[in-house]
């Protein structure tokens, strides 16, 4: 019977930049125990139940399925957000948005609605931090709806309504303070998306047209018709689109356009403001 130690070894050969630390998450989710408890307790047996679907998960890793819909969590901004093949996987860059968002100065119950909420990710983390926000999510896909929904009952009951809508199109009439938004931006023939965690994830939450750039236009000529006066939107896109997406909003007449980098140092969001 192979002791945990011998099953973290057995990890090593697991693609991608960090094999040993998703061995940890593996083993830790089908045991129940934490990453201390592994390094603890290195010499305990795997008993045969654990260890058969231990071995199936990481052989479905070896073939590239990410760890997040392996272990159907991935956490975000400290929250434990259910995923699956639904959803897109919920990344660090994406906690960019939502430490801008945190920052505007708005009405103390101010409106704000989530744009393509997949996981809801970006609605649960902003109601997490701010009780007094009214937020609504949307997404035109059921399935990730569902998942959204899940995880605002699990982790912000009742802060969150949520939607099905093609962007804002469920919800005429309403207008809001702040609107946040991770589209779809990859080209449709991107290289990427034959590449590491994307090939697994939704394409239509990844790819928007030749250009990539279809929906954030959509986005960027809308928002100002949804948007109170001094309302602000902030999109996230590709590491190369912050000069294309600043021209958009800047052609729907918006202010105060500005592009923020990512912690790796790649434009990732850009934001502008409806005037007063």
């Amino acid at each position: 019977m192979a002791t945990v130690a011998e099953w973290l070894r057995a990890g090593d050969d697991l693609p991608g930049d960090s094999p040993r630390r998703d061995s940890e998450i593996l083993l830790s989710h089908v045991l129940g125990k934490s990453r201390t408890w592994l390094y603890t307790w290195p010499e305990s047996p795997v008993d045969t139940a654990h260890a058969t679907v231990l071995a199936r998960l990481l052989q479905q890793r070896r073939d590239g399925v990410p760890v997040a819909y392996l272990t159907g969590q991935r956490e975000f901004w400290s929250l434990p957000l259910q995923v699956n093949k639904a959803t897109l996987i919920p990344r660090p860059e994406t906690e960019t948005l939502v430490e801008w968002a945190l920052e505007l100065v708005l009405p103390a119950a101010a409106a704000v609605l989530d744009l393509g909420t997949g996981s809801g990710a970006i609605a649960l983390a902003l109601a997490s931090e701010r009780a007094d926000w009214e937020v609504v999510a949307v997404d035109a896909s059921a399935d990730a709806l569902a998942i959204a929904r899940a995880n605002g009952e699990q982790l912000c009951p009742g802060r969150v309504r949520f939607v099905q809508s093609d962007w804002f199109s469920a919800l005429p009439g309403n207008s809001w303070d702040l609107i946040v938004s991770n589209p779809p931006y990859v080209e449709s023939d991107s290289p990427y998306l034959e590449r590491g965690d994307l090939r697994f994830e939704p394409r239509g939450a990844l790819v928007s047209g030749a250009s990539g750039l279809e929906d954030i236009t959509r986005l960027a000529a809308a928002a100002p018709h949804h948007l109170r006066p001094g309302g602000w939107v902030l999109l996230e896109h590709g590491h190369r689109q912050g000069a294309a997406v600043r021209g958009l909003l800047q052609a729907a007449d918006l202010e105060q356009v500005i592009t923020r980098c990512d912690l790796a140092g790649h434009e990732r969001i850009t934001g502008a403001r409806r005037a007063d």
